[in-house]
């Protein structure tokens, strides 16, 4: 397992400096995620000093280049803020958090993620957060397209105003989501469902990332795809985009 990650989507459009920085304040102060030791965009360049983070220099760097990586001495442990400048054609920006895999076999480290999880939502206005093994989420979001010369790589959905790739570890659901599945969210398990406040719910398929993937892991997402709306995941069995869509306001709105 390369990696545990959790994938915060963002809405669209750059976050203003003030959300960034109580985003660092919150990541690297409060939170405590890691030691950060070294920040840039691919390459990493720039190193900061552990025992006093300047959260200016971040801030600077981010706002020259409206991204931001930082990462740990190894790449274990790393987060990407890539917001999506409004002119680009991704759209949708992202908050990637890299861990270990060994991380969530903590139940105090699994009940401390939701926290923050549920605050960082807030604070970023993200509509949809999941989190799962790299490589689960890599299985149900990447698309080898077969071509003449070989394949390339595509996605399954490519952010999400096309839908859901499908049921992850952990599914934390804003309300573009809740409003699109309904009753159909409402009437899940109590063992599965956990309502997380500001119109934010938490589905869970199974206790522990190493689930996915497993007999039963996929089989419990099956279950609640099924109960939630086949219609509103991708079909990786037929190829098939996402049918019903969430209806996706600006922000602020």
């Amino acid at each position: 397992m390369r990696h545990l990650e959790t994938q915060i989507e963002l809405p669209p459009g750059l976050l203003s400096s003030a959300v960034v920085r109580e985003f660092l304040r919150l990541g690297l102060e409060q939170y405590r995620w890691f030691t950060p030791m070294r920040y840039g965009t691919g390459t990493l360049r720039e190193t900061l000093d552990p025992k006093h983070v300047d959260f200016d220099v971040l801030l600077a760097f981010y706002e020259e280049r409206e991204c931001l990586c930082v990462a740990a001495r190894t790449d274990q442990d790393f987060f990407w803020l890539s917001p999506a400048r409004p002119e680009s054609q991704r759209r949708f920006g992202r908050l990637v958090l890299a861990t270990s895999p060994n991380t969530a076999k903590k139940s105090a480290w699994r009940a401390a993620h939701i926290e923050q999880v549920t605050e960082l939502m807030r604070l970023l206005r993200a509509p949809l957060a999941f989190a799962g093994h790299q490589e689960d989420i890599d299985r149900k979001t990447d698309l080898l397209v077969p071509e003449e010369l070989g394949s390339r790589l595509d996605f399954t959905v490519r952010n999400y105003s096309e839908g859901l790739a499908g049921l992850f570890w952990r599914n934390f659901f804003g309300p573009p989501f809740v409003s699109m599945f309904g009753e159909r969210l409402t009437s899940l398990p109590e063992d599965c469902r956990k309502p997380l406040g500001d119109g934010l719910v938490l589905v869970q398929p199974y206790e522990l990332p190493t689930d996915a993937g497993t007999e039963h892991g996929d089989a419990r997402e099956r279950a609640l795809i099924e109960h939630l709306g086949p219609e509103c995941f991708y079909d990786h069995a037929r190829h098939l985009k996402p049918t019903r869509l969430p209806v996706l306001h600006p922000p602020g709105m």
